[in-house]
């Protein structure tokens, strides 16, 4: 894709299509208004009139325009109520945008922001065209394999000749943040048979290597050596061996310390001796979302050239029943040497990322954010639309907050109580992997506080939010990429705690 930037007036742009914006009306008011209707020869006026349109959000209409001004088609877009908009109100527009045949089919198209001057709603608007525009395609065949899209042009145009360099700025953002979501969508949704530790392991080197980011893997026999007890007892029941892999970017000073990213990889999770039941099992290849969202992340740092040190941390490993497998009422021995009675053997990820918190104090950073389908448990605190963040420090909580508003992936806080973490103790180990049913989102957070050291830190459960069951505006239905703005925004306005 080609990206321009200008500053014409809409009575001077030609293209196939010209994209407007506008929040809900009910009458043609106002200069930019009647611009639109002057562009489209009273079209917008008799669809206003006729209520086919409002500029409601999710709502677009797209009009024929005559030939003496060379353009195909104008096509308005509604933002919804006006005191409500956001950055994420054009994510949404062009994400619904993305998908309609009239832009598809088009060789160019202008988006045309007026007065629109900030820089988010830029950003936002070719971040909603990329992810909305999204398909999977490497395991279709014949015709369903190929991209039909025609748009090899996007141009955006600004009101003032000063808006160019801030356009171009953002796009060039947005563009380098919507790939690393994607990068998150394409692994999550491949096959756990294609993408097993190893093979994991192996393509996250190759990203590494083009993006110039070091990245060390530990085999079985190293990750033995760490002592990483909870890793090897989680991977035992597979024929695949774990890896452990080490992701660095150094885009701050020497000597300056390190945010830690820490994210679940488990390429398979069958639940283990306790096996989950067979209905959407085959979801579980997505286990590893949080983890590909740390890649993702610290990939997009680099492309962004973030004046900041990161490291990724990511236990990877399968979840299988076999002969070999741990049991439930096995104990395992952590890394940090703590014991862990394990009761369901379907929760396995907070056992890989209690060895991975715990390597991560080796950095002694500045802080620690661990990302993670955890538990099915969230789903009954915020469904589909969020995602519980808990932690020991209120600063780092809040700017993930923050961060969240910027950037519409929703999270919200929950408290980590003592009755939480007596709910981890065991009374034959020092702790048990599953507390039961109560408060088990808050529960195992608790579970990995215990790994943590004298640093701040937050915990992220995506799960349920690393899924789209049915689709909206950008994002089609199947695998997110949730938690790639979010982080970015984190890291990108990041100071010491």
């Amino acid at each position: 894709m080609q990206y321009r930037y200008t500053c014409d007036k809409l009575s001077e742009l030609k293209d196939d299509v010209i994209i407007c914006f506008t929040p809900q009306i009910k009458e043609i008011t106002g200069p930019y208004l009647k611009s639109l209707d002057a562009a489209s020869h009273g079209l917008l006026a008799t669809a206003v009139g006729s209520e086919e349109f409002t500029g409601k959000s999710g709502e677009a209409i797209s009009l024929t325009c005559p030939n003496d001004r060379k353009t195909g088609r104008l096509i308005v877009a509604g933002l919804g109520e006006n005191t409500k908009l956001t950055a994420d109100a054009f994510r949404r527009a062009m994400g619904e945008l993305s998908r309609q045949k009239s832009l598809s089919q088009a060789g160019s198209a202008t988006i045309f922001f007026g007065n629109y001057s900030d820089a988010t709603f830029f950003q936002a608007a070719v971040e909603g065209y990329l992810l909305g525009s999204y398909k999977q395609r490497e395991y279709k065949t014949g015709d369903a394999a190929q991209d039909k899209s025609r748009l090899s042009r996007l141009r955006f145009s600004v009101g003032r000749p000063v808006w160019v360099k801030r356009a171009r700025s953002a796009v060039e953002r947005g563009v380098v943040i919507a790939e690393g979501q994607l990068l998150v969508r394409q692994l999550a949704q491949t096959p756990a048979g294609d993408l097993t530790p190893r093979l994991y392991a192996e393509k996250v080197q190759q990203l590494a290597r083009k993006h110039r980011i070091s990245c060390k893997v530990l085999d079985e026999k190293a990750i033995a050596q760490e002592k990483m007890g909870a890793l090897m007892g989680v991977a035992k029941g597979s024929d695949e061996p774990p890896r452990f892999l080490i992701l660095e970017y150094k885009g701050g000073r020497g000597g300056q310390k390190p945010v830690v990213l820490v994210g679940k990889g488990v390429t398979f999770d069958s639940g283990g001796i306790s096996l989950k039941p067979g209905q959407d099992m085959h979801e579980m290849k997505q286990d590893m979302a949080g983890s590909a969202v740390v890649v993702a992340t610290i990939i997009t740092a680099a492309r962004l050239k973030l004046r900041l040190n990161l490291v990724g941390l990511i236990p990877a490993t399968e979840n299988m029943p076999s002969g070999h497998a741990t049991r439930p009422g096995d104990i395992l021995t952590s890394r940090k040497g703590k014991t862990i009675e394990v009761i369901n053997t379907d929760a396995e990820g907070r056992l890989i990322l209690a060895d991975a918190l715990d390597y991560a104090n080796k950095y002694k950073p500045q802080a620690v954010i661990d990302i993670a389908t955890l538990t099915g448990a969230a789903l009954y605190i915020l469904g589909y639309a969020g995602a519980p963040i808990l932690g020991n420090n209120d600063t780092l909580l809040e700017r993930i907050s923050v961060a969240s508003q910027a950037t519409a992936e929703k999270v919200w806080r929950l408290p980590i109580w003592d009755e939480h973490r007596d709910q981890m103790k065991s009374s034959i180990a020092d702790l048990v992997n599953s507390g039961g049913r109560p408060a088990g989102t808050i529960a195992a957070a608790a579970f990995l506080e215990n790994f943590i050291g004298e640093w701040p830190w937050a915990h992220i459960d995506i799960a349920y939010v690393d899924m789209e069951p049915s689709g909206k505006p950008y994002t089609p239905k199947g695998a997110t990429g949730f938690g790639v703005r979010l982080l970015t925004e984190v890291l990108s306005n990041w100071k010491k705690l």
